[in-house]
């Protein structure tokens, strides 16, 4: 069987959310799309204050836990979370001056943390309070700055809205299909950008579960007025669904080329819960644009399972690296309707996209307290079941990451027992990077150079002419 490019056919449909109020946008959009605009602006604060965590002196009763972490009976100093921006070590020589600074994170929506108490048991009660992690998931976002704002998990996207107004966003959200209340939501600053098109994507349409994404472009009202796709989406969790995660994630990537070139080839930037690790087949197929899904067992197509917290209780930290890294990839059959969920076609089993994508964190180098395998993090989300990295910032040709907000130590977050804490909001941490966008040679310049390069060939032909002579 040969490669087969996957495009998705169904066309995407209109983009809906909740919202408060409904506004005219500045430009027209072609598809529905209604956002929400703030009442008036504020400044927004430059600087990314230092986050600390506060561990509780005792252990909360309980009646079932999934893991106990002996670290939390014993005393010691409260470390600090420092979270320094690491800048690249190797910029792009032709890089513009415009700046775009992107967040994605997953804020734990509070329906699937009161669903799902088992995974915090071992939390205060306070810290899963939603209103107390709303206040500092907005403290941490408003002190963070960004320009672009991509949310997974939300189930009060009204309760964000209002504070998000208030420091000049606008938002668009869009729920899960079925009976979840959560979904994705996307904001981003008024001032900065003007939305052309607003799609999104309901994989139940595909027959691939009730997970959804976005897909929003923007022209920036200043400088070039460059022109951004942002995707944002929270892929199925289930670890044993491979194939689904596959699917999903194939035709988001699809549909991601199809708007970028609607758009004269614009740039992508794709972030989000991926539900996957650095060292799986599905973060391969996302960096490597192929896989033969052939050579892997779709149980383990997620590398989820390799992820225990028990793994790291009482362990040397030269040690972790082996179990964090470790898969359980083994060939097993895959049925005909397993192979069309991945590919989208039941003879198909070799997938290829057609973006060619980049990870930013692994881009910018950072240390090996906080960074494993293939550059990655060495944990974005930290609960009494799983530690690792599945949160992602994917982008495509004509950015360049000029720096990104550096994760925690695999030591500070076992020592916490867990997240959400009194400092952080959520048990992922928001993933940051500010891109630049490349330079475009222009048409002038490029015949410039190419009649240079041609007289150039011709004095060295003459040269070497009168030479033999």
């Amino acid at each position: 069987m040969g490669w087969c490019l996957c495009i998705a056919q169904a066309p995407l449909p209109t983009l809906t959310h909740q919202s408060l109020e409904r506004y005219p946008l500045s430009k027209p959009i072609t598809s529905s799309c209604f956002v929400d605009y703030p009442t008036h602006l504020a400044h927004l604060s430059k600087s990314i204050p230092s986050c600390c965590i506060d561990y509780p002196t005792h252990t909360p009763p309980y009646t079932k836990r999934a893991w106990y972490n002996p670290e939390r009976q014993r005393k010691f100093n409260q470390p600090e979370i420092f979270r320094r921006w690491i800048e690249t070590d190797s910029p792009s020589p032709s890089i513009s001056q415009e700046r775009v600074r992107v967040v994605s994170y997953n804020i734990l929506g509070d329906d699937n943390a009161s669903k799902h108490s088992d995974l915090y048991s071992h939390i205060p009660s306070d810290f899963m309070n939603w209103e107390t992690r709303r206040k500092l998931i907005c403290r941490e976002l408003s002190g963070l700055n960004p320009d672009i704002v991509c949310l997974q998990e939300v189930d009060r996207y009204d309760d964000l809205l209002s504070s998000m107004r208030n420091k000049g966003y606008i938002g668009s959200f869009k729920r899960r299909t079925g009976e979840a209340m959560d979904g994705c939501a996307i904001f981003w600053k008024e001032n900065l950008f003007c939305l052309l098109e607003g799609e999104s994507i309901e994989f139940k349409g595909f027959g691939l579960r009730d997970n959804v994404a976005q897909l929003f472009v923007f022209e920036m009202n200043k400088g070039d007025s460059r022109r951004l796709l942002v995707g944002n989406i929270h892929v199925l969790f289930n670890p044993n669904r491979g194939d689904i995660k596959l699917g999903q994630i194939r035709l988001l990537l699809s549909k991601a080329h199809t708007l970028s070139k609607k758009w004269g080839s614009i740039p992508i930037v794709l972030v989000g819960d991926f539900n996957s690790t650095p060292q799986s087949a599905i973060y391969e197929f996302l960096s490597s644009s192929k896989l033969n899904i052939t050579l892997h067992d779709k149980r383990h197509l997620s590398g989820q399972s390799s992820c225990r917290p028990a793994q790291f209780v009482g362990m040397p930290r030269q040690m972790w690296k082996p179990y964090i890294f470790r898969d359980r990839f083994s060939t097993c059959t895959w049925t005909d309707e397993e192979v069309k969920i991945a590919s989208g076609n039941s003879e198909c089993t070799k997938l290829e996209h057609p973006l060619k994508l980049y990870s930013s964190y692994a881009s910018v180098k950072g240390n090996t307290r906080t960074r494993g395998f293939q550059g990655e993090p060495l944990a974005t989300t930290y609960h009494s079941n799983f530690i690792g990295t599945v949160d992602y910032l994917w982008y495509s040709d004509a950015l360049s990451p000029m720096k990104v907000l550096d994760t925690v130590s695999i030591d500070v977050l076992r020592k916490s027992g867990g997240l959400p804490s009194k400092r952080l909001g959520s048990d992922h941490l928001a993933l940051v990077c500010e891109f630049a966008f490349i330079q475009e040679r222009r048409e002038g310049e490029e015949q410039s150079n190419a009649a240079d390069t041609k007289t150039a060939r011709k004095e060295e032909d003459a040269d070497i002419g009168e030479a033999d002579q």
